[in-house]
C-alpha cells in the first residue's frame, strides 16, 4: 500500500461541473518527467447515486476541490478504466476508505507492466463483474496488453466514459505546458474524436475489438483526455475507429 507521504501531489485543476443529471466532470493535470518534462490535462468523471459518489479516472483534487467534491456526496468507489492510469487511486482509498475497482492491470509507475506494483485494487473488473453504478456496464478491451475498458451508462442515449482508448483533444488546452503543446501535436494526440495514439502503440489492442465499440449505442463520450463529446459521439468517432 502506498504511504500517504508518497502520494502524488494535487496539481492544478478546474471546478467541478455537472454535464448531465448526477454526472459531473473536472479537468486536472498530470506531469511526466523526462528530458523535456511535459504537463497536460486529464479528466475525472464523478457519478452520484443516492448520496454515494463513484470517481472514474481519478484525479487528486486540491483542498478547495475536495470541499466541492464533499459537497456533492460521500466518496464510496473509485473505478480505474485505463491500465496506464490510477496514480491517484491510493489517495482516495486512504482519505475516504473508498472501494477501488480496476481493470485487470497492475499499478506500476511508467509503462513497464513488469515493474513492482505499488498498489492493489479491491476488485478486478471484468465484462461480467458487478459495478457500483446501476444502469451501467463495462466494455472490456481484452486484447490490450495493459487492461483497458469503457464504462457505458445506459441513459441520455448512452454515455460512454473512456480511459486512454477514446480521446478528444482538438487542441492543447490551458493545462498543457510548451513541450507538451509541441510534442503531443507532433505525436498525433491533438486531434478531435481520436483513438489514443500512445495507447495504441503501447497496448496493441486488436483492431476488430476496437471496432466492436460501434456495436454499442452511445450518444456522448466523456474521455479521460480531451473535451467531453456531447451529442452525435458515435457518428463522430466512427470514421477514426473504422479506419483502424
Amino acid at each position: 500500500m502506498t504511504k500517504p507521504e508518497n502520494f502524488p501531489i494535487a496539481q492544478r485543476h478546474g471546478d467541478i461541473s455537472e454535464l448531465f443529471g448526477d454526472v459531473f466532470w473536472v479537468t486536472g493535470t498530470v506531469a511526466m518527467a523526462g528530458p523535456l518534462p511535459m504537463r497536460f490535462s486529464r479528466n475525472m468523471t464523478i457519478l452520484l447515486q443516492g448520496n454515494d459518489l463513484t470517481l472514474v479516472n481519478s484525479v487528486r483534487l486540491q483542498e478547495d476541490g475536495l470541499k466541492q467534491l464533499d459537497g456533492l456526496g460521500d466518496v464510496k468507489h473509485v473505478v480505474r478504466l485505463a491500465g496506464f492510469h490510477g496514480m491517484d487511486d491510493p489517495f482516495y482509498k486512504h482519505r475516504y476508505g473508498a472501494t477501488v475497482w480496476s481493470v485487470d492491470s497492475p499499478y506500476t509507475s511508467g509503462f513497464d507492466a513488469n515493474a513492482k506494483a505499488y498498489f492493489r485494487s479491491d476488485t478486478t473488473l471484468t465484462g461480467e463483474s458487478g459495478l457500483p453504478i446501476s444502469g451501467a456496464r463495462l466494455l472490456s478491451i481484452n486484447s490490450a496488453t495493459r487492461g483497458e475498458g469503457l464504462l457505458l451508462l445506459e441513459r441520455e442515449g448512452g454515455i460512454l466514459i473512456s480511459g486512454d482508448c477514446l480521446q478528444n483533444w482538438a487542441k492543447a488546452d490551458r493545462y498543457f505546458n510548451l513541450p507538451a503543446r509541441i510534442l503531443m501535436k507532433l505525436m498525433g494526440f491533438l486531434k478531435p474524436h481520436n483513438l489514443g495514439p500512445g495507447w495504441l502503440k503501447a497496448a496493441k489492442p486488436d483492431a476488430l475489438e476496437i471496432k466492436s465499440i460501434l456495436n454499442c449505442d452511445f450518444n456522448h463520450v466523456l474521455p479521460a483526455h480531451g473535451s467531453p463529446v456531447i451529442g452525435d459521439a458515435k457518428q463522430l468517432f466512427a470514421p477514426r475507429i473504422a479506419a483502424l
